[in-house]
């Protein structure tokens, strides 16, 4: 484990002296991100009914995406937890499973991606403020390392990536974003 990377989760990780705002807010943001994502993307749905069918499909493709590279990088390098380590103080419960990468910051930042398809930054923007949050909650609560989170944020966007190139073509034009990262005459859209 790198010396820097340890020193960046210590740096962050609440300790006995930390404010109890500062944990409320960790503890919310972390248990509450598949609520707090969920929220969001209904948001967007209830906003933009004729988008509903792609916005949808962008974010459950991503969010999928996300958790089976998270769970595929896991089995791959299976790194430790800092409790494992005996690193730092670990503020909520969690099994002795592997933490690389983060998988709740991993599929917030898939919808968080998958909702800026939509290019609609009034919603993208908190969810990526949101996404965020949650990654930095993971360190806070003692529970990942910072490349953890890192490479959940990595995993997360790629797989917003990789789902965006999945769509069918009629579900590419979700917005003005969209429409210029996948306009036919780009070099990497396929041409059918």
């Amino acid at each position: 484990m790198p010396s820097l990377d340890q020193a960046l989760f210590l740096g962050l990780n609440a300790g006995p002296d930390t404010a109890p705002l500062v944990l409320l807010l960790a503890r919310g943001a972390s248990q509450g991100a598949a609520l707090g994502m969920l929220l969001l993307l209904a948001l967007d749905l209830a906003t933009a009914p004729q988008q509903r069918r792609s916005t949808l499909l962008a974010c459950l493709t991503a969010l999928l995406l996300a958790w089976c590279t998270v769970r595929g990088l896991r089995a791959w390098v299976p790194f430790p937890r800092p409790a494992q380590l005996g690193l730092g103080v670990q503020w909520v419960l969690q099994g002795a499973r592997p933490g690389f990468p983060s998988m709740h910051t991993a599929t917030a930042f898939a919808i968080a991606g998958a909702l800026s398809l939509t290019c609609r930054w009034t919603l993208a923007l908190p969810a990526f403020l949101f996404a965020a949050v949650i990654a930095w909650s993971r360190i806070c609560l003692g529970l990942h390392f910072p490349s953890d989170v890192g490479a959940g944020i990595l995993a997360g966007l790629a797989s917003t990536a990789i789902a965006a190139r999945l769509l069918p073509h009629e579900l590419r034009g979700l917005g003005r974003f969209s429409a210029y990262w996948f306009h036919p005459a780009r070099p990497w859209v396929r041409r059918r």
